[in-house]
């Protein structure tokens, strides 16, 4: 095994377009313009590999939201985009993608510097995934239509009756820190095929590549106003964005505790929300696996990102006979999931996202600990934000590691006897978005997959994710469907039109 001691953490130089995007004064995007924000405050940018500040940005003000959110509504109102040829919009929003991908490495850079996910993930799942959202959706912009309906009380030819599908209107979109361009792309994308305007706020943590993308929007041809990024705090701008009158539409993803709060404000006016939320997925190991196979899988599910994925697979259920074997196997992935500087080339895991998020989690592993669970494997933080990956056994549903979300690199492994008793512990959670099953027989993993109460369970395999299939949670795990005909469909009104003839 690698000496994990001897990683070097210092972060590579910054390229020369790095540099140069973050030397750019803070402004905001509406309207197709570089503006200034009606007032002075900023947010600071902070590289996490590092904790040094690397750069500000607009901390927008009430002004600024009401400006862009007005923006938005003038060129949904207008119909400068709804209006336009299907064919129109689609191309356009190829366009985008085909941008996003020329524009690929300092992309990934950007994502790599703001959020310490290594550049080399970045460049192979962040960037790829973003603009294959945008290119997806872009098909739809022509495909989803009503129907005609032969009314049910009345008799042939007394009236015609059909249905229109309609873009909502003007969505505010509120997007996490963990994937902050897959996320941005996956939430403008479903929006702006629908015939919808919009007002991004990429999270306050991780705003570069949502600024970078709005050059890109306005390079791509999209009208102005149709595309607004601003920059700000939740409890502020994010805040302003859900409450503001003229917006009709909230999507969001984060938090549970934050989406709670988002779908009581957004009650107040009835406005349609998304909401894609936090998870404690399950991870089953039935005992006809091959560990060798399954082991560095269900390590990734859980390492990958640093943990910090909304769908990780944070508590596994290892049958009883393959158990240590499976543990065993993972620990032996410590090497690989050892946390380097996020420009680094040989990084498959960088630092979590900031202070505040590396305090969170050592908090749980010292909970954990405390609460009498054991260390299999890290436990500890090598310095700055890095988290060694850490597998903690002897653990009970009690426990505060088993129950709540921790968004960090820890797993907690449980064993199981039979189907039933892991079917009942994976349901054990308020929680519902992702579960991942590992086995030969594909008769147990139907069985499971039609047990566990969650959006979407992987079968030997884990947080795959495609733009073509529906993505969200059960229970507290979210509202609604991102993605798929589902996605896109959530972005518009069915209209019924009846007429007498």
């Amino acid at each position: 095994m690698n000496d994990m001691a001897t990683i070097s953490r210092v972060q590579p130089e910054y390229s020369a377009a790095a540099k140069a995007f973050l030397a750019r004064k803070p402004q905001l995007f509406i309207n197709n313009e570089w503006v200034d924000s009606s007032h002075g405050a900023t947010i600071d940018v902070e590289d996490p590999s590092t904790g040094k500040i690397i750069g500000k940005v607009v901390d927008a003000s009430d002004r600024d939201v009401d400006r862009a959110v007005m923006a938005a509504r003038a060129a949904f109102d207008d119909g400068r985009w709804s209006g336009l040829p299907p064919m129109a919009r689609e191309r356009i929003m190829i366009r985008l993608a085909d941008l996003i991908e020329a524009n690929a490495d300092e992309l990934a850079e950007l994502e790599a510097i703001d959020n310490g996910k290594p550049k080399t993930m970045a460049g192979a799942v962040d960037v790829p995934g973003a603009a294959s959202h945008i290119r997806f959706m872009a098909g739809w912009a022509s495909k989803v239509n009503g129907e005609v309906i032969q009314p049910y009380t009345m008799p042939e030819g007394a009236v015609f009756g059909y249905t229109r599908k309609e873009p909502v209107g003007v969505c505010a979109q509120i997007v996490p820190w963990n994937f902050p361009l897959l996320m941005a792309c996956l939430k403008i994308a479903p929006a702006l095929a629908a015939g919808c305007t919009t007002v991004l706020k990429p999270a306050e943590q991780t705003s570069l590549t949502a600024l970078r993308l709005a050059d890109l929007i306005a390079e791509a041809g999209f009208p102005a106003g149709v595309v607004n990024v601003i920059t700000g705090n939740g409890h502020t701008a994010g805040d302003r964005m859900v409450k503001h009158p003229e917006v009709d539409k909230v999507a969001f993803t984060g938090s549970t505790e934050i989406g709670k709060l988002i779908n009581r404000n957004a009650t107040e006016s009835l406005k349609r929300v998304t909401l894609e939320l936090g998870g404690k997925s399950p991870v089953v190991v039935m005992p006809d696996v091959d560990v060798a196979a399954t082991a560095p899988g269900v390590a990734g599910a859980i390492f990958f990102n640093s943990g910090q994925v909304c769908v990780a697979g944070s508590r596994l259920y290892a049958h009883k006979s393959v158990f240590d074997q499976v543990l065993e196997g993972m620990a032996e992935t410590a090497p690989f999931w050892a946390p380097r500087p996020s420009l680094d080339p040989e990084a498959h895991m960088g630092p979590l996202v900031s202070k505040e998020q590396h305090d969170r989690v050592m908090g749980y592993i010292e909970a954990g600990k405390r609460d009498g669970a054991s260390v299999v494997m890290g436990g500890d933080s090598p310095e700055g934000y890095y988290v060694n990956p850490t597998i903690l056994a002897d653990v009970n549903p009690q426990m505060s590691v088993v129950r709540e979300e921790i968004f960090g690199p820890v797993v907690v492994a449980q064993r199981f006897d039979d189907l039933d008793e892991v079917a009942k512990e994976a349901n054990n959670t308020c929680y519902g978005l992702g579960a991942g099953v590992w086995t030969k027989d594909v008769s147990t993993l139907h069985k499971l997959a039609g047990k566990i109460k969650a959006g979407t369970v992987w079968g030997n395999c884990h947080a795959m994710i495609d733009t073509a299939l529906p993505f969200g949670g059960y229970k507290e795990s979210g509202l609604g469907r991102e993605q798929g005909r589902q996605g896109v469909e959530a972005y518009m009104e069915t209209k019924t039109v009846i007429v007498q003839l």
